[in-house]
């Protein structure tokens, strides 16, 4: 792997104590391109423009995938990944739906430690910080027939991160408009899932929302993801999520926080959640506390939920299972609790990048 460093580090520049989401990125990038049916030599780079001409297919037909993952330091000041065998795997399984070619293993792993390597100053070990790293592929042939395209690139980039909502959420049930419909790609990480659902999430900031809870595209009345987020409703005592489907991702975070609630003897149920049964819930006074989770943001409680015109002002829970899940989370993460299940990874040489 060729290894071009950064001549002068933007480090010293970035204001830590006001850190926007999603748009500081650290000092270096890898690239890899898959031409001639094979992917070649990865390369590191510094941060900075790609090179793309008007008719990368990309452009025209929204081919192109990503990942979102986080490192962390641990108190030793040593860099830990966060599960990323799983988002190896996530992103190949999207890539098959796309009909994008699989990223090799050694590429993207080997990749990462590098590059984490090299930029490990911009992951702060201080509470509420983290490093977020994004690998995507896109459509990088010169063409505009409506076919899959024959060269991809792939890119991973880096930014330091704080709290993704740092104020209250409030949430707007859509009735209309659908994130994802059976048969589709809504359980895929790919790009335009998310550029069809900013118009409808335009219209519930104008209202005052946060974000939108999603329903499902055929009947309207069955709960799927809100936002970018899985969600889950503390309904009495038991913990409840909408089961996966080929409309809802599979999200890692999901994926932890079930296995840690089940863990900590936390009864979770993973159903098809009908709108109507959460409004009795409520009205019932059985629902205690509602949370979205996922990479970004991740254990993020919910303030309040509107369906028609009943808002739902959600309590503030004296035992929160929110709370408990994301302190047991971060503390794995952050190498803080011992990780029983194996989901960290820590960089453990800087032989790698001599």
């Amino acid at each position: 792997m060729k290894i071009t460093r950064t001549i002068d580090s933007r480090l010293k520049l970035i204001d830590f104590s006001d850190l926007p989401f999603g748009r500081v990125f650290s000092d270096h990038m890898l690239v890899c391109n898959y031409r001639n049916g094979e992917w070649q030599v990865p390369e590191i780079l510094p941060y900075g423009p790609i090179p793309m001409n008007p008719s990368s297919q990309v452009l025209h037909y929204g081919q192109s995938i990503f990942e979102g993952m986080k490192a962390f330091k641990n108190p030793n000041n040593e860099v830990l990944f966060f599960r990323r065998e799983e988002n190896f795997n996530r992103l190949n399984r999207s890539a098959v739906r796309m009909s994008i070619p699989d990223i090799p293993k050694d590429i993207f792993m080997d990749g990462i430690d590098k590059l984490l390597l090299l930029d490990s100053d911009w992951c702060k070990a201080e509470e509420g910080y983290s490093l977020y790293i994004r690998p995507f592929i896109f459509a990088s042939s010169n063409c505009i027939k409506a076919s899959s395209s024959e060269e991809f690139t792939f890119i991973i980039i880096t930014s330091p991160t704080t709290t993704y909502y740092p104020d209250e959420v409030n949430l707007v049930i859509e009735e209309h408009y659908t994130r994802a419909s059976k048969g589709g790609v809504g359980f895929a990480k790919a790009a335009g899932n998310y550029a069809a659902t900013f118009y409808p999430t335009k219209l519930a900031n104008s209202k005052g929302f946060q974000q939108v809870i999603w329903m499902d595209s055929k009947e309207h009345k069955y709960i799927e993801e809100c936002g970018t987020m899985n969600i889950w409703f503390r309904i009495g005592d038991k913990l409840i999520t909408p089961k996966l489907s080929d409309s809802i991702l599979d999200g890692i975070t999901r994926d932890s926080i079930i296995t840690l609630a089940r863990d900590i003897g936390i009864v979770v149920e993973e159903i098809k959640v009908l709108v109507h049964d959460l409004v009795e819930a409520y009205d019932a006074g059985q629902l205690k506390e509602v949370f979205g989770t996922g990479t970004a943001v991740a254990v993020s409680p919910i303030t309040s939920i509107t369906f028609r015109e009943k808002k739902m002002i959600l309590p503030t829970a004296e035992d929160s299972f929110a709370l408990r899940l994301k302190e047991e989370m971060q503390g794995i993460q952050r190498g803080k609790f011992k990780d029983a299940y194996g989901w960290t990874t820590k960089i453990i040489s800087r032989d790698m990048i001599s």
